[in-house]
Formats: structure tokens, C-alpha cells, sequence
């Protein structure tokens, strides 16, 4: 059976998983990688750019290298080769825990209990959860579920398609890195610039499929696309701004604007301002629906490019070897 449809198994199975289980209640493999990571921090940490890319390629190179050595452990078994991309898939996706978190806050607001609303969001973000109101605390969490929706989602498929189990483990390792060492404080202003740079790379085209599956699957999809090219580019994140612009104009709302991170208040655009209205707590649900949608798609999309480009690719060598045949025929 050709790797490309045991891949396709796996990863729909894994991502089944997710739907249906959620993430692994012990042993989280995400969470022994961060825990090696910062092993790997304690020891290599200095206040220097070249010590923090030596730790994002140690981390990140090592968990691809594992993911090399378990994928070729694997390949002479079809049944264990669709188990291991099915295991892989479940770790490093993470939609079913951003919907559940998002919709414990919706839940909350829903009863107008702003106190336990407030308790529940650093589960789903890093906002300054005392600095909003419910208007203010519904924003943060469709704003988190658009960026996650990349992030924990289609970001890990679109590498697994291009790259395999290496691919998928790779993906969800950057990310991680980008979250515990690529924020701007202090500590990590210039030994976490490797990690976040790392993470804009790898980002950058789960972004993109996302908020063009985002326009596909929301209510507007012509005021999704004109709010990404009216506003994407607004936004300080190379990645967050067409997510966040294609999910505002898909359910009709505003993004953006004043927000507090660690006591540090901003001022970030205002995404789909012309046409959105500000958001409320019921768009919360709207947001996971769109963001359930959004995966679904994107393991079809993703499945099925892999599917293609492992047939493009098998056809080109087959007429490469035809020809080599032929002129080997006349030559003889």
C-alpha cells in the first residue's frame, strides 16, 4: 500500500482522535518536549541571539529526528505505520482543547458570571484577564481561537502532508518553542529571536490555508477575503493578521484594538472595523463551530495535496525511467 494513503489513514484516524477524545489526559508528549526544552534552556541560556538559535535547533532538530527514526522504524508495516501517524496527528493537534476552553469562558459569560469567565481565560491565553470585561473577554477567546485554529491545527497538518511524522512533531515543536522562549521580555528578548523567527517561517502557510478555509467555511465569505486585504497586513504578526482578519469577516465582527499582555497594555488594529460590530459572548460558539469547520476542511485539503503531488512525482519517475529504457534500446 502506497505511503501517501497510509499517511492519509493515520492522519484522518489522529485527527478522529482529537474530535472525539481530545488531548492525552498523561503523559502529553508536548508537554515532555517542553520539559526537555527547558532542560535544554538551563543549560545553554545566555543573553544571546547565538545561544538561543542553538537551542531552537537542538529542540526542534531533535524532535524531527526522532520523528525520522520512528517513521523508518515503522515502514514495513502498513498497520503500524497508520498507527504511528494516527498517534502523532492526535499529540500534536490540538483543536478539541481549544474548543472545550473557549467554550468553558462562552459557558460562563453566557451565565453572566464575569469572575469565573475571567478565572478560565489564561487557560486559552495570555491576556491580562482583570483588565476586560465580558464584551472585552469574548474577544480575547475569538481571537485566540482564530490564531489557534493555525496554529494547533491546520499548521501541524499542512507540515504533516509536506513532511510526514518528522512533519508533524517538527511543526508542534516550533510552536511550542515560540511559546515558552518567543515573547519579548526581557529574559528572552534576544535569546527567544530565533524560536519566534522559526515559528514565522513554519507558520506561515497553515496562516494562509486558514483563513482562506476560514472565508469558505464562515457566514460572509466575500467580507472574510475583504477584511484580509483591507487588514491583514495591519496587524504586528505576519501570521495572526490574515487568521484574525479572514475570522472577523467571516462572523461579521471586530478584532483588534486595546489589549493588556503581563500589565503592558496595546494598541493593535482594528480588523474588519468598517463592517464588523463589536463582539459579544454568543460569537464565541460561532467562532468554535467555524474553527471545528476550518480543521475538517484542512485535513481534506491537506490529504488530498499529499495525495496528488506523491502522484505527480510517482508519474514523472515513471516516464523518466521509460525514457531511459527507450534510449538505452537505440544505444544497444
Amino acid at each position: 500500500m502506497r505511503a501517501d494513503r497510509l499517511y492519509a489513514y493515520g492522519a484522518a484516524t489522529g485527527l478522529l482522535g482529537d474530535l472525539l477524545l481530545g488531548d492525552p489526559r498523561r503523559g502529553h508528549p508536548v508537554a515532555a518536549f517542553g520539559r526537555a526544552a527547558g532542560a535544554v534552556e538551563r543549560l545553554l541560556w545566555r543573553d544571546h541571539r547565538g545561544r538561543g538559535a542553538l537551542h531552537a535547533v537542538v529542540c526542534a532538530g531533535g524532535a524531527v529526528a526522532l520523528g525520522a527514526v520512528a517513521e523508518q522504524a515503522v515502514r514495513r508495516s502498513p498497520a503500524a505505520t497508520v498507527a504511528l501517524v494516527s498517534a502523532a496527528t492526535w499529540a500534536v493537534v490540538g483543536g478539541s482543547s481549544l474548543v472545550r476552553e473557549a467554550r468553558a469562558v462562552g459557558r460562563a459569560l453566557d451565565a453572566g458570571d464575569v469572575e469565573a469567565a475571567r478565572e478560565r481565560l489564561p487557560h486559552l491565553c495570555g491576556r491580562d484577564p482583570q483588565a476586560l470585561d465580558a464584551d472585552g473577554i469574548a474577544r480575547a477567546v475569538v481571537e485566540s481561537v482564530a490564531e489557534n485554529t493555525s496554529d494547533a491545527v491546520v499548521g501541524a497538518l499542512v507540515w504533516g502532508a509536506v513532511g510526514g511524522v518528522p512533519g508533524l512533531v517538527g511543526f508542534r515543536a516550533v510552536n511550542t518553542l515560540d511559546a515558552m522562549v518567543g515573547h519579548r521580555s526581557p529574559r528572552y528578548l534576544r535569546y527567544g529571536w530565533a524560536a519566534a523567527r522559526l515559528d514565522d517561517v513554519a507558520g506561515w502557510p497553515g496562516a494562509r490555508l486558514t483563513a482562506v478555509l476560514a472565508a469558505v467555511a464562515g457566514d460572509d465569505p466575500r467580507g472574510a477575503v475583504r477584511a484580509w486585504r483591507a487588514d491583514a497586513h495591519r496587524h504586528p504578526s505576519p501570521n495572526a493578521g490574515p487568521v484574525e482578519a479572514s475570522f472577523a469577516g467571516a462572523l461579521g465582527v471586530r478584532l483588534g484594538g486595546t489589549l493588556s499582555y503581563g500589565g503592558r497594555v496595546e494598541q493593535r488594529p482594528v480588523l474588519n472595523g468598517a463592517a464588523g460590530r463589536p463582539v459579544v459572548a454568543r460569537d464565541i460558539e460561532r467562532a468554535a463551530r467555524l474553527s471545528r469547520r476550518v480543521g475538517l476542511l484542512a485535513l481534506g485539503v491537506t490529504v488530498a495535496a499529499r495525495l496528488v503531488a506523491t502522484s505527480v512525482v510517482a508519474r514523472s519517475q515513471r516516464n523518466q525511467g521509460n525514457q531511459g529504457n527507450q534510449l538505452k534500446g537505440r544505444t544497444t
